[in-house]
């Protein structure tokens, strides 16, 4: 389900307004021409919150309604970065959603067949992993999955370097995880590398990770002011409480946006093949010097794969964990092909019932 960019350089609006500031674009610009002539205004979303949303305006900052198309998916829910259509007012009201470029989607926390959207329109989704604590390298892998399958670019920042042993030997350890992705090492506390990360990051960046990983604290740092809330970690196993508690989108000094999101406990993948084939890069590429095309990996002789773990090119764990996650996402789109299917169904019995009173009213009039 990847999302590939279209025109994600700033646009210099000669009105001034001060929406290039957030990312609005000449081709978003061209492509609002037919809401501008309804009387409506360009908005992109900083915040939702029951049923209202922040917004920023070509005139400034508004509380919107949300009065959008519902739809039970919220996969289509504004959120933040989405860029809308306002209509102004004493009330303003969102009345639509532009089409996004590129979206973080994870399974529903309500564990239902539904995607739900942490983000829209990213350019970078930052992966803040604390030094601080040991390397998860399968939930690693999972942020990485949901990152490139957004259509944006992912970059590893390992946090907390200050009270690290051996940074140099965990941001090995991650670079064997991460094919392609680069890895920074930093502390806001020393300021280690926050002006190098500061010159990586342009457009929109969203920043993911676990509690506790130090999200906030380099947002701060990056904004040069503590405008996001942090908190304390637990000593014992480097874990932290979810001191951001909603996304939130905020300009960045030196040009782009922020947006920040609450620390992520579960990450069930959503049509994340994309994203899987890259993170996996390196299965995937032995896999095709396999002998037999349809190789499981398992006993099949001439077996690229296991004879690369033979070797100790390759471990088992990251084998099996590409396994699960292969699994855990075919199983995901299944749900959603059987409800995508399900809605085609009752959406048919109605037009069925509708037509039936239809033709029953006709007769009593015959």
């Amino acid at each position: 389900m990847t999302h590939h960019f279209t025109d994600p350089s700033p646009f210099t609006d000669p009105s001034g307004s001060g929406l290039s500031r957030y990312g609005w674009t000449e081709t978003l610009d061209n492509a609002f021409a037919e809401h501008r002539a309804a009387g409506l205004v360009p908005a992109r979303i900083a915040r939702v919150d029951r049923g209202l949303c922040d917004a920023v305006t070509e005139s400034g900052p508004v509380r919107a309604a949300l009065t959008a198309p519902h739809s039970p998916d919220p996969l289509l829910a504004p959120c933040t970065g989405d860029w809308a259509a306002l209509l102004p007012g004493r009330e303003p009201r969102l009345v639509a959603l532009l089409p996004r470029r590129s979206a973080i989607v994870r399974s529903s926390a309500s564990r239902s067949s539904h995607g739900q959207v942490l983000a829209a329109n990213v350019d970078t989704v930052v992966l803040a992993v604390s030094l601080a604590a040991r390397l998860d390298a399968a939930r690693l892998e999972r942020l990485l999955a949901l990152a490139w399958d957004s259509g944006a670019r992912p970059l590893i920042v390992l946090t907390k370097a200050d009270v690290a042993p051996d940074p140099a030997a965990v941001q090995a350890e991650a670079a064997a995880l991460a094919p392609g992705v680069d890895i920074l090492v930093t502390s806001v506390t020393t300021g280690q590398n926050i002006d190098v990360l500061t010159a990586l990051l342009s457009g929109t960046t969203v920043l993911l990770g676990s509690s506790g990983a130090g999200k906030s604290s380099l947002g701060n740092a990056l904004l040069g002011d503590e405008l996001l809330a942090t908190g304390a970690v637990r000593a014992q196993d480097g874990k932290g409480r979810h001191t951001t508690v909603r996304r939130e989108l905020v300009p960045l000094p030196g040009g782009g946006v922020l947006i920040d999101t609450p620390g992520l406990r579960g990450i069930s993948l959503y049509d994340a093949a994309d994203g899987l084939e890259q993170v996996f890069s390196d299965i995937e590429g032995l896999a095709r010097d396999c002998r037999f095309g349809d190789c499981s990996h398992g006993t099949e002789p001439g077996c690229a794969v296991q004879a690369a773990i033979q070797a100790g090119e390759l471990t088992r764990r990251r084998l099996d964990n590409y396994r699960k996650l292969q699994r855990e996402n075919a199983y995901a789109a299944s749900r959603t092909d059987a409800r995508l299917r399900g809605e085609r169904t009752n959406r048919q019995k109605a037009i069925t019932s509708h037509l039936r009173a239809t033709y029953r009213f006709r007769d009593r009039q015959s």
